[in-house]
């Protein structure tokens, strides 16, 4: 297609989709597509606004509400395509638009929040809502909406609206690059080793790492990589303590290896730019701007779950510590354990005290039944059948696709899964969606996909898992399901589209039945065998699921600390590293266990806007989901209907549609203590904090 040539939003395949099952059909969209058609679909945009602005008319829910909800549709398509490649299956071309994407995109749509017209339409109405008759859904859209144009500036002067314009534009751009860094980084690192380096690693990392390495053209060798699915287990097993420092130190090194990709100067224009828009907006910090529509409304209301945690933590990993230097010293070891040796030495503690390791678990936790797993427990709780499609094209070969369909077969949506690790996709596990579930309008129906980031066996080989990633691909689904079985009207409160600290309640509650008894019997059964994971094991399993809880918790709390530490300061520091040191210091942070995501490659808070000041969040939710499977377990059935009814009612089904507080009081008839939680972790119970709804 020629540059010059116009692009007809309603024909091209990046935003009519003409796929299988409303897909689009990635068979017909090149690389070079996405920058004609996102400035095709960004102008388009911009007319609907313009024409919803400018309308001469009164405003109404209908002529401006709805309007603003439905507008920009061809934007979203070719947005939701384009995001899914940049983080799962990018490249060179996929990353220098992404660089120019961002910017374009913070550009555009600050300008929709400071379009004084517009807001005077929006503030009319808000202002008019008592008289409206609204129900309860569009009231809180609107009151949303209207508070959404404030945080972002409406009722700044226009010198204030243009600063503002130009910082979203750099921390767009900031973000972009961040992530591509680390990305770099991830995909040019490997340690390749031959088999007399193989010393303690099971078969199935030794597979992976073959696997890996002939991905980088070694053939015949074996690499440890940066995926977690590599390097954890590597670090689990390998009795090399050299090349466990080595690959440990590249671990904690992404993004802080200097040259091109280096992230530290990122880091600080970036906290400069936060702090600057908070101050532009009316906040005091950024901290404050963030969680001001939140759960937890205030800094003081996150630190006061953390910090209770945190001294329990520490508590647990210094005990731990000394039983770890024990062995350490019975092996002959002549030297304090360091932060590489920990899940060394913490794995044979654990085959000690429970006569078990993780390699004997992996057998029975073969992908494929965990994925035939997570589709039952969602059957079980909510009637949901899903159905693999094969041969439909998606961004990348391994994508598979599932038709979701209703207890009576209706059809509910589409599920997409991309499971294994590759260098063209960013680390981590994450939900997202092509498309969300909605009834405004025409409607639409949701297709949700998960990313995983799993070792991708050689050919005709099993892909078996880990405890915790098994835990990951159940929380990942949770996600999904959260966007699968919304229930509302409005775009903008569908499915995940939620405060961010009720957003991983559904995730993080749907990871309780993985380890359901019945569950267990059911779908963790040997690869080769098929026989049932015996009792004795998963009752050793059991036994140990808080084994490690000082040192994931400490893991997990010091990066939630040291993210509010960054955004409750009144002013950005000069020097983020330092900062963070400074700050693990004053936490008396052990020097044998590493934040889980360091400030240069802290992807949640850094690489966009969307865990920053809210990586506590996970935590605030373990709160609310502990409690939660405890109303399941009171009754004596983990599936008991009628708690399977209100949680698809109050919790998965209704999305951003009420005040999350009262959706958890709907469901559960009170709001949770800290306790569950704290015994879930299997940390000493604190003095109680009160209910996440206690201010």
């Amino acid at each position: 297609m020629s540059q010059n040539e116009p692009i007809d939003l309603g024909a091209h395949a990046l935003t009519s989709w003409t796929g299988s099952f409303g897909l689009p059909d990635f068979s017909r969209i090149g690389e070079g597509d996405f920058g004609p058609v996102f400035d095709a679909a960004l102008a388009a945009h911009r007319a609907q606004i313009d024409e919803i602005a400018g309308n001469p008319d009164k405003p109404s829910i209908e002529n401006t509400l709805r309007a603003l909800e439905l507008a920009g549709d061809p934007l979203d398509r070719v947005s939701s395509i384009f995001w899914c490649r940049a983080g799962a299956h990018t490249n060179d071309a996929i990353q220098a638009m992404e660089r120019e994407i961002s910017p374009k995109m913070a550009r555009h749509f600050s300008a929709i929040s400071i379009n004084a017209q517009l807001f005077s339409r929006i503030d009319d109405l808000y202002q008019r809502r008592a008289d409206l008759d609204l129900d309860a859904e569009t009231l809180r859209v609107l009151e949303k909406c209207w508070k959404g144009f404030v945080k972002s500036g409406a009722r700044l002067d226009p010198e204030g609206k243009k600063r503002l314009a130009a910082i979203n534009e750099e921390l767009a751009s900031l973000g972009a690059k961040f992530g591509q860094n680390v990305l770099a980084d991830e995909r040019d690192w490997a340690l390749f080793l031959d088999e007399g380096d193989l010393a303690g690693l099971p078969d199935f990392l030794k597979s992976a790492m073959a696997e890996a390495a002939e991905t980088r053209g070694q053939k015949g060798r074996y690499a440890v990589t940066l995926s977690r699915s590599i390097y954890e287990p590597f670090m689990t097993f390998s009795t090399r303590r050299d090349l466990r420092e080595k690959a440990f130190r590249a671990f904690t090194m992404r993004g802080q290896n200097g040259g091109d990709t280096d992230n530290s100067d990122i880091v600080r224009d970036t906290l400069r730019l936060r702090t600057e828009k908070a101050k532009l907006v009316g906040y005091e910090t950024y901290a404050a701007l963030k969680l001001d529509d939140t759960m937890a409304k205030t800094p003081a209301a996150v630190m006061n779950l953390l910090e209770p945690v945190w001294a329990k933590a520490r508590e647990k990993a210094a005990a731990d510590e000394i039983l770890l230097g024990r062995i350490a010293v019975r092996e002959g070891a002549n030297e304090k354990i360091a932060a590489w040796d920990w899940r060394y030495f913490q794995e044979k503690l654990r085959a000690e005290k429970y006569d078990f390791d993780e390699a004997e678990l992996k057998p029975y936790l073969q992908l494929e039944r965990v994925i035939d797993a997570c589709f039952d427990v969602a059957q079980r709780l909510f009637g949901l059948t899903f159905v693999e499609k094969k041969g439909i094209p998606a961004w990348h070969e391994d994508v598979r696709a599932f038709v979701v369909r209703n207890a009576d077969g209706s059809e509910r949506g589409l599920f997409l899964a991309d499971y294994f690790n590759r260098p063209s996709k960013r680390s981590g596990a994450w939900m997202s969606s092509l498309q969300s579930g909605y009834r405004l309008g025409e409607g639409s129906t949701p297709i949700i996909y998960n990313i995983m980031n799993f070792a991708k066996p050689p050919a005709g080989e099993a892909a078996l898992l880990s405890v915790d990633e098994a835990k990951t691909l159940f929380h990942e689904f949770g996600h999904a399901l959260h966007g699968m079985l919304t229930d509302v009207t409005w775009p903008s409160v569908a499915g995940t589209s939620v405060s961010r600290d009720w957003v991983e309640l559904p995730s993080q509650l749907y990871e309780h039945w993985l380890t359901v008894p019945a569950v267990l019997e059911k779908h963790a059964r040997h690869f080769k065998t098929g026989e049932p994971m015996p009792k004795a094991l998963i009752d050793k399993m059991l036994a140990a699921r808080n084994f490690a809880a000082g040192f994931n918790t400490v893991e997990f709390t010091s990066s939630a600390l040291v993210d509010m530490a960054y955004h409750s300061r009144a002013d950005a520091p000069a020097d983020p590293l330092a900062f963070e040191a400074e700050t693990l210091q004053k936490l008396e942070m052990p020097d044998t266990i590493a934040m889980r995501h360091r400030t240069p490659h802290f992807l949640h808070v850094f690489s966009g806007d969307g865990y920053s000041a809210g990586y506590y969040s996970y935590m605030w939710s373990e709160v609310l989901d502990a409690d939660a499977f405890q109303a399941f377990e009171d009754t004596g059935d983990p599936f008991d209907p009628v708690m399977a009814e209100k949680l698809l009612k109050h919790i998965y089904a209704a999305g951003g549609s009420r005040d999350p507080e009262a959706l958890y009081l709907a469901f559960r008839g009170k709001m949770p203590s800290p306790e569950a939680m704290l015994r879930k972790r299997g940390l000493a119970a604190v003095t109680p904090l009160g209910g996440p709804g206690e201010r």
